[in-house]
This record gives C-alpha cells, sequence and structure tokens, in this order.
C-alpha cells in the first residue's frame, strides 16, 4: 500500500469520526464521548498529514506546537465555565485568522512557482483554487475581527459595551459587502492576486468589525452560531486551496451544523437571521413603562419565605438565566435540588435555547456542576406541565419569561418564552427590576402570583439551602 493510498484512508477514517463526534454532542449524556471521538479525528488527520514529508516543514510545526500546546493548557486550566462563551468567540476567531494566513502564503507560494516557471508577474494567472483562497480570506477575516468584537462585548469591556451607532452605519455595511465582492471578482485575473488578496482581507476586517458592533449581548447565542459557521466555511475553502480533503469535510461539518444552529436560536426569539443582524430592539407599543407595570405591586420575599413554600410543594421547577451564570452560581442550584428531592421534592430544570450567551450556556454550566441530565428540560416539553408545578424558582433570567411577549405588539411580541406564569407560585431572583436585553419591564415580576427575591444569585442559593436546613 503506497502513501497516498495511506493517508486517503486516513482521512477517511478521520471524517467518519468527526460525524459520530457531532452526532455524540447532540445528546449531554454522549457529549463526552462524542468530543473524544472529534478529538481522535483530528489527531488521525494531523498525524495523516505529518506523513507528507516533501510539503510539510517539521521545525514550524514543532515550534508551533509547543507555542500553541503551552496557550491552550493555560487557556484549559484557568478558564472557567461561567466565561465559556468568550472562549468560544475567541476559538471561532482563531480558526478564522488561521484560514486567512493559511489561503494567503499557499496564494503567494503558487504565485512565486508561476514566476519561476514563466509566466512573470505582470501576467494574469488564474486556476480553480484561487476562488477558494479569496473566500477563505473574505470568510475568514470577517470571521476573526466579527468574533475578537463579539469576545469584548462578552467581556463587557466598557468600551466594547454599548454599541457604536452613527447614521448610515448598515448603509456603509452594504457598501463594504459591494467592494469586497467587486475586489473578488477583479482579483481572479489580477497580474498581482497576493496583493489584491491582502486588500480584500483588511476591508473584509473592517466589515467584520461593524457587522457586529451593533449587536447587543443577548442576540450573541446567535451571532455565536454564526461566526462558528463561519470558520468552518473559511476552513472548508481553505481545505479546497491546499486540496486536502478532510479540511474540506471538517469545514463542511462546521459550516452546515453552525448554520442549523443559527437557524435554531432564530426561531427560538421568533426573529429572523435579517432582523438579529440589522434590527435594534425598541419597546413597542403595547410596552408599558416601569411604573405602570410595577406601581407598587411587586412583593418582595426572603430565603425563609421561600423555604417555607417549599414545605408543602411537590413539584418545582428552577429556570436558570444569565443571571446564574454571572454569579456562578450553577454549583449551588444544583445543591438546591439535590436537597429539595431529598426532601420528596420532585424537581426539572426548564432551558430556553437562548438562555446565556451562548447556544447552550445553561446546559454547559448545570453540566459543569454535574446536574442530572435527565432534569434538564427544554421549553417545548415543560412548558406544559407548568400549570401543575407548585414553585417556580426564575434565577436571572428576565426575557425568556417575560408575559409580554404574547402581545404581538411588544418589542418582543411572537417570542416563545417559558410559561412560567401559569405556576401555582413563582420566586424571581434579581439583584433588581432591571429589564432585560429588550429594554422593557417584566409584568411577571408584579404578578399576584409572584414573589421577588432580591439578592445575589449565589447568595440567594445559599441562604435559601440554609433556610430548608433549619426548617
Amino acid at each position: 500500500m503506497d502513501q497516498t493510498t495511506i493517508i486517503a484512508l486516513a482521512y477517511l477514517v478521520a471524517a467518519v469520526l468527526f460525524i459520530l463526534g457531532l452526532k455524540g454532542l447532540t445528546h449531554p449524556r454522549t457529549a463526552v464521548r462524542g468530543n473524544l471521538l472529534g478529538a481522535l479525528g483530528m489527531l488521525v488527520a494531523v498525524l495523516a498529514t505529518l506523513i507528507h514529508h516533501d510539503v510539510v516543514g517539521y521545525t514550524l510545526i514543532i515550534v508551533g506546537l509547543v507555542i500553541g500546546g503551552l496557550i491552550g493548557a493555560v487557556v484549559a486550566v484557568k478558564i472557567e465555565m461561567t466565561a465559556m462563551p468568550e472562549l468560544v468567540a475567541l476559538f471561532n476567531g482563531f480558526g478564522g485568522g488561521a484560514s486567512v494566513f493559511v489561503a494567503g502564503a499557499e496564494l503567494t507560494r503558487r504565485r512565486a512557482y508561476d514566476t519561476m516557471a514563466g509566466a512573470g508577474w505582470g501576467a494574469p494567472v488564474f486556476d480553480d483554487s484561487m476562488i477558494a483562497a479569496f473566500l477563505a480570506g473574505l470568510i475568514g477575516a470577517v470571521t476573526f475581527w466579527g468574533s475578537l468584537l463579539a469576545f469584548c462585548k462578552l467581556r463587557e469591556f466598557q468600551k466594547f459595551k454599548k454599541p457604536w451607532l452613527f447614521p448610515g452605519m448598515q448603509s456603509l455595511n452594504v457598501g463594504l459587502a459591494v467592494l469586497c465582492a467587486a475586489l473578488l471578482a477583479a482579483s481572479l485575473m489580477s497580474p498581482a492576486p497576493a496583493m489584491m488578496f491582502w486588500t480584500l482581507v483588511v476591508i473584509a476586517s473592517v466589515l467584520g468589525w461593524f457587522l457586529v458592533n451593533p449587536i447587543g449581548g443577548a442576540d450573541m447565542p446567535v451571532v455565536i452560531a454564526l461566526l462558528n459557521s463561519y470558520s468552518g466555511l473559511a476552513a472548508c475553502a481553505t481545505g479546497f486551496v491546499l486540496s486536502n480533503s478532510v479540511l474540506i469535510i471538517a469545514g463542511s461539518l462546521v459550516g452546515a451544523s453552525g448554520l442549523i444552529l443559527t437557524n435554531i436560536m432564530c426561531k427560538a426569539m421568533n426573529r429572523s437571521l435579517g432582523n438579529v443582524l440589522f434590527g435594534v430592539l425598541a419597546p413597542g407599543e403595547a410596552d408599558a413603562t416601569a411604573d405602570e407595570v410595577y406601581g407598587g405591586r411587586v412583593k418582595a420575599t426572603s430565603a425563609e419565605e421561600v423555604a417555607m413554600l417549599y414545605d408543602n410543594a411537590r413539584r418545582a421547577v428552577i429556570v436558570p438565566g444569565y443571571g446564574m451564570a454571572v454569579a456562578q452560581a450553577q454549583h449551588a442550584v444544583r445543591d438546591l435540588g439535590d436537597l429539595l428531592e431529598s426532601r420528596g421534592v420532585e424537581v426539572e430544570y426548564a432551558v430556553h435555547p437562548v438562555a446565556g450567551r451562548m447556544p447552550g450556556h445553561m446546559n454547559v454550566l448545570l453540566a459543569e456542576a454535574e446536574g442530572p441530565y435527565e432534569k434538564l428540560k427544554e421549553m417545548d416539553a415543560i412548558n406544559p406541565s407548568f400549570a401543575q408545578t407548585d414553585v417556580v424558582l426564575v434565577i436571572g433570567a428576565n426575557d425568556v419569561v417575560n408575559p409580554f411577549a404574547r402581545d404581538p405588539r411588544s418589542a418582543i411580541g411572537g417570542m416563545p418564552i417559558l410559561d412560567v406564569d401559569k405556576a401555582r407560585t413563582v420566586v424571581v431572583v434579581k439583584r433588581s427590576l432591571s429589564p432585560g436585553f429588550a429594554g422593557i419591564p417584566n409584568p411577571l415580576f408584579a404578578a399576584d402570583n409572584c414573589l421577588m427575591f432580591f439578592a445575589d444569585g449565589k447568595k440567594a442559593m445559599l441562604d435559601l439551602i440554609a433556610a430548608l436546613k433549619e426548617a
């Protein structure tokens, strides 16, 4: 069996492992196995690529492996689960950036080879991989700078927390996109494709920054999923540049899965992708002011009073939100659920698809706290049972439980929500009555069956656990 056949078979095995890995990631119980299968597939692909002795320089690879391995090890040890959205954003960006440099380096190498062969720098040279190279540069640059800004927003850096808005911003984005398309078309027969490539990368970088600039934090699940898809498409294009089948397959899988996830996130908010990227949420005609909604009707409670509610409860639901992530309260939430179950209370966790700052954010946090997978219920599965629930505990969620969503005239009209207001009693843990991303008040907080537990999420859980034990 010759070397070419061995490499082809290895790439086939890697592709199968990637597919099996993605399948495993569709369920929390098989996610760890899926992750390991995907990592094994990448190891096989890397080892097969290293067989190309005439193409690969091992010195640079070893240097890159050492530097990248050290950085990855430090990040893996230092990163907190609550900061996972930021890390995912960076991963997307690094994938896009790598595609830009690999495609650019290969384009420059081939152009130099063509010149040596007698084509000369003044003669336009076109081959079928040039389109892929420019697409990799365009998509990769947009992904890198868009992901970098997403990271800054998620870390809530003051300079980037609020979008920088100015008149004609969307028109500028359209103009930049048209300019990128024109450069892409003109570069195909350019006598200096490398120069055109890096010009395109610079303009695409500006476009990537301005595309993410107006998007708010609550829309980050959609943005991260979309940027993840972009990074896959950039890798796929780079695979065509390098004539590397496993990179084409892996990039296609990431691109397709990212687009599917983006669609799921948009449906969960009942908004189109265009509205997320270019729209601005503003109060609707049905949205009242905070004074009109709350107006002395908000009832505050304490840990001791909430503990008394659980004394007679048979069924309880816990709804995690971004406030749980900020307070790093996932372990305390798990302890509360275990304590309630030990007292004979049936406990489930209701997870909204866009709760948090990345797809599956709440699932990841509860899994990190070793929460029971079978108790995590999706919105459609748990909504019919809220009417038979004695106590619902909402921790830091806002828009995803806002009844205003049922009014089509509201800013969030039509957005599917968790029907927590239909439970017998709702306890909402929040620091204050501040609105969610939509900027509108939540009538749930003033409902007759709702009690507000004003406190930091983690402190509230610890106080509630202590009160339950004392009772």
